[in-house]
């Protein structure tokens, strides 16, 4: 089921958010970038089946505030005034970001689309790729319809058991705890508290009263004979003239 008309915004926003992660699990859509051009917003309305012209002119002409109020219409978005708000651009998004999410799941595209908000020449191509598998005009834009059966088409995909040999966690020997010898705490003598032995009682060592150094006899200085005073000249007064 694509998001449809005839119901209300929140239930088509909730089928849009179940709709996308069913078909690419684990996908995150990105918050709308950044406010759309006249031009982008007019190719996205154009893409998704709405009679605009493609040109960078305001969004204030008849053909597109027609286009717009049908979209607003459509998705049960309110107000319905023809103008390209906050919220009509969000939902637009939305819409671009989930059809990408399943090309990219039913084509296989390689590289893949980008999720994005903007319905450019890849994302056209790829329509255009969908369209002629389907022997359908390639005309490279998703309608209603279009979206409907690829929405169908992503669906199965999905719903398929993978044929890919799901690649069998090849029975690695289970990692058999290669019976290493359990460490055995290689019976170390089990640390006994080596006693180091008690200081042998190394016996009482009496302190062996070293022979207190013989007093070698004090070598007595023969008392040299002593420099006999010689004289110390008398000062002679200076005889004053």
């Amino acid at each position: 089921m694509w998001c449809g008309f005839g119901k209300s915004s929140a239930v088509i926003a909730t089928a849009c958010v179940i709709s996308a992660s069913f078909v690419i699990s684990n996908t995150t859509f990105a918050d709308r970038q950044r406010n759309y051009t006249p031009q982008e917003f007019r190719t996205v309305l154009r893409g998704l089946g709405y009679n605009v012209k493609v040109t960078n002119t305001p969004l204030s002409d008849a053909e597109t505030k027609k286009a717009i109020s049908e979209f607003q219409k459509g998705y049960k978005l309110t107000p319905v005034d023809g103008i390209a708000g906050p919220k009509t651009q969000d939902f637009a998004a939305n819409i671009v970001q989930i059809l990408q999410a399943n090309l990219n799941a039913v084509l296989k595209t390689n590289p893949p689309l980008p999720r994005d908000q903007f319905y450019g020449p890849k994302t056209e191509a790829a329509i255009k790729e969908f369209q002629k598998k389907h022997q359908l005009e390639a005309t490279g834009i998703a309608n209603l319809a279009l979206r409907q059966k690829l929405d169908e088409e992503a669906k199965k995909v999905i719903s398929k058991p993978s044929t890919q040999p799901t690649v069998k966690p090849s029975p690695s020997p289970t990692a058999k705890p290669t019976a290493s010898p359990t460490a055995k705490p290689a019976a170390s003598p089990t640390s006994k508290p080596t006693t180091s032995p008690a200081p042998t009682k190394s016996p009482a060592t009496t302190p062996t009263v070293s022979p207190s150094p013989t007093e070698s006899p004090t070598a007595k200085p023969e008392a040299s004979p002593s420099p006999t005073e010689s004289p110390s000249p008398t000062a002679s007064p200076t005889t004053t003239p």
